[in-house]
């Protein structure tokens, strides 16, 4: 039977989503000393139909992970590292749920991307002590004693998601982040169980993984979702790792542990490798183990929607949900040709987007952009723009918020 983007969909843990579209974590620039927000509020409330799933940006798990890429001092990552953060992420999931969609949370240590860390004076920590070329402050190798103690944190955290009332949570082992970075060769330079084979690289995956599942079995409701998340690969300039040795990794998770889903980190739905005729969206497939697959990247329209399907069973949309929250409940009522596809000083106000995603989207030199940009170049803050995050040698863009970069 043809797939279709108004199916709804169970998890292996029984819980149904209403559709095959999901919102993936995008970050907002909404937090206040990682405290929800109004502005948070408003912006989540208004999607609660923007999806069958809604997933919320990346979360500081840790203290020594957070905060990461703000653009100014008082828009900060969003944290739940300490139970002063439950009662605004309570609101939160509230928020998202009233319509009867699903509420996840990304959980996510930052690694050496906590930049706002450094400008705090707050020492950065990563699985290595090294020299980055693109960033200009020193990185810190974290202990045996600390990573045990980030893997403990993000139990933490999850148990801290469920009190909230999520749906699930989502690890975050892609774009960058500590997970990605202990997996990555050119990042990881360790000797011990932490690095040094591809096998020890995979340990602090495969250990945050375990206690993220030990306290879902042990707190959560039998249906809570768990969700793992990728960059199938870190070519740049230098080569971390590619698809071959991701696909293992992702191998050993789900041979491991019962993941609701795989979600694929990618600039666009369709793409593929050097060298293979297969999207990574096709060659995940055979090492999900019974895991749905979610891919993201450059979904615009209902009609790339669809095309993206024909890849995977669940497809998040991430720039057009930010120019129309409606975009899953126009699909799901026939209205898909009433998707507003431009952003206009109008559609800002409609679409509740924060003033740290008006000034990111604003700016004219920010790609990918939202189209009809051109009409809200006027809002854009002269000069608060600190978009141009170099990774190895390269340009992180903006179609990191549909990939996990700045979520």
């Amino acid at each position: 039977m043809t797939k279709q983007l108004t199916d709804s969909v169970t998890f292996r843990h029984g819980a149904t989503i209403s559709s095959r579209i999901v919102q993936p974590p995008m970050l907002t620039n909404s937090g206040k000393d990682g405290f929800v927000t109004e502005d948070t509020l408003a912006y989540y409330g208004a999607r609660s139909q923007s999806a069958g799933m809604i997933i919320v940006e990346y979360t500081g798990s840790s203290e020594n992970g957070w905060p990461s890429r703000s653009w100014a001092a008082d828009r900060e990552q969003l944290a739940i590292f300490d139970d002063k953060f439950l009662p605004g992420m309570t609101k939160l999931a509230t928020a998202i749920k009233k319509d009867g969609n699903k509420a996840l949370l990304q959980i996510c240590h930052t690694g050496r991307e906590a930049n706002y860390r450094a400008t705090m004076g707050k020492p950065v920590y990563a699985p290595s002590a090294m020299d980055v070329p693109f960033l200009d402050y020193k990185l810190h190798e974290l202990s045996d004693e600390q990573i045990r103690q980030i893997i403990k944190d993000f139990g933490t955290a999850t148990e801290r998601a469920i009190k909230a009332g999520f749906d699930g949570v989502e690890i975050h082992g892609a774009n960058h982040y500590l997970l990605q970075e202990f997996f990555s060769k050119w990042s990881n330079r360790r000797t011990d169980h932490w690095g040094g084979s591809l096998e020890k690289r995979m340990n602090f995956a495969k250990e945050v993984c375990a206690e993220v599942m030990r306290v879902v079995k042990q707190e959560a409701p039998k249906d809570f979702i768990v969700g793992y998340r990728i960059s199938p690969e870190e070519i740049h300039d230098t080569v971390g790792y590619d698809w071959h040795e991701s696909t293992q990794l992702i191998k050993a998770l789900t041979d491991q542990f019962d993941f609701d889903y795989v979600h694929l980190s990618l600039p666009k739905y369709d793409t593929k490798p050097k060298d293979s005729d297969r999207t990574f969206g096709e060659l995940f497939q055979p090492v999900l183990n019974g895991a749905k697959e979610i891919i993201v990247g450059d979904v615009m329209s209902e009609e790339a929607a669809k095309d993206a399907l024909n890849y995977t069973d669940l497809v998040a949309v991430g720039r057009a949900i930010l120019i129309d929250p409606e975009f899953g409940l126009k699909i799901k009522e026939g209205r898909g040709d009433q998707i507003v596809h431009e952003i206009s000083p109008d559609q800002v106000k409609a679409a509740k987007l924060t003033p740290g995603l008006i000034n990111l989207f604003s700016d004219m030199k920010m790609e990918p952009h939202l189209p009809g940009r051109e009409s809200i170049a006027h809002l854009h803050e002269a000069g608060s723009l600190n978009a141009a995050v170099i990774h190895n040698g390269t340009k992180s863009d903006i179609s990191d918020l549909e990939q996990g970069t700045l979520k």
